[in-house]
């Protein structure tokens, strides 16, 4: 550890090992919350979850038409998030069908919780 220029007069060596540890054990869940947080961040993405996470599935077709962008941007921002694992996709016929996983419903519902509250008081 780098010799840091500290002001507290004793450190708890327990907790900062037990700290340590857990950081160190997390590592990897850290990695992988980080990994979708950072897709989330994007304002049009977290739109697009947000109507997937209400809607449960949409086509790149529907969001285009509600958030009145291209195909072909939306496209690229599904497929972000489809190789990072936060969308599943389902074909019928020629039409793909997004969704997302179960693992990242359960992330997001309590941002998309935020939302709703904030929409509530708003109204009020």
């Amino acid at each position: 550890m780098e010799n840091n220029s500290c002001i507290r007069q004793q450190a708890d060596i327990e907790q900062i090992n037990r700290c340590k540890y857990i950081v160190e054990d997390l590592n990897d869940s850290f990695d992988h919350l980080a990994n979708g947080l950072s897709l989330v961040g994007n304002n049009v993405r977290l739109k697009i979850l947000y109507l997937l996470y209400e809607e449960k599935r949409l086509c790149v077709c529907d969001l285009s038409d509600i958030l009145e962008m291209t195909i072909s941007a939306i496209s690229q921002h599904l497929r972000k998030m489809k190789d990072r694992k936060l969308l599943m996709t389902e074909r019928e016929g020629q039409t793909i069908f997004y969704s997302l996983t179960t693992e990242y419903k359960e992330l997001l519902n309590p941002f998309f919780e935020i939302l709703e509250n904030k929409k509530i008081i708003e109204t009020t």
